[in-house]
């Protein structure tokens, strides 16, 4: 098992990063660091004997994680920002339908299933509408609950 990134190297992380309960001092499931976050390898070890964990300092915010290879690409690599992420809370801001049958409605709570960050038309979402699965464009989505919005 042989490291992608080396130490010092400038990594950028591609999904949000909560506590699992191992980070001091904030509560379990808290955002450490948001996605497309920039921050340096310190360190490199392994986790259950297969799998690399790379200890990145994120100097900017102050922390400290430990991240998975798949959790990382180069700061060079090609990269968009999105405005929501996995998991998120949306509505969208028209109703959407399929085949002339409305699906969801202004107001109607729907939930990121998946990040199309290299969608052709710009960013993208599989969004969870009840029991329907729709891909919806960035600009017509917006936060169900723009109070709750986490900052690190």
């Amino acid at each position: 098992m042989r490291p992608k990134f080396e130490y010092g190297e400038s990594v950028r992380v591609i999904r949000n990063i909560r506590n699992d309960g191992t980070y001091p001092g904030k509560d379990t499931g808290k955002l450490l660091i948001r996605s497309g976050s920039v921050g340096f390898i310190r360190d490199v070890g392994t986790f259950l004997q297969d799998q690399l964990i790379y200890t990145v300092d994120f100097i900017e915010s102050g922390v400290m994680v430990g991240c998975r290879e798949q959790e990382l690409q180069y700061k060079t690599e090609r990269w968009v920002s999105t405005r929501f992420e996995f998991q998120e809370k949306v509505t969208p801001t028209r109703p959407l339908g399929l085949q002339g049958k409305v699906i969801a409605n202004p107001g109607d709570e729907g939930e990121i299933e998946k990040v199309l960050r290299y969608y052709k038309a710009g960013p993208a979402y599989h969004v969870r509408f009840g029991e329907r699965t729709l891909l919806v464009s960035e600009s017509v989505l917006e936060f169900i609950h723009p109070e709750n919005i986490e900052e690190c």
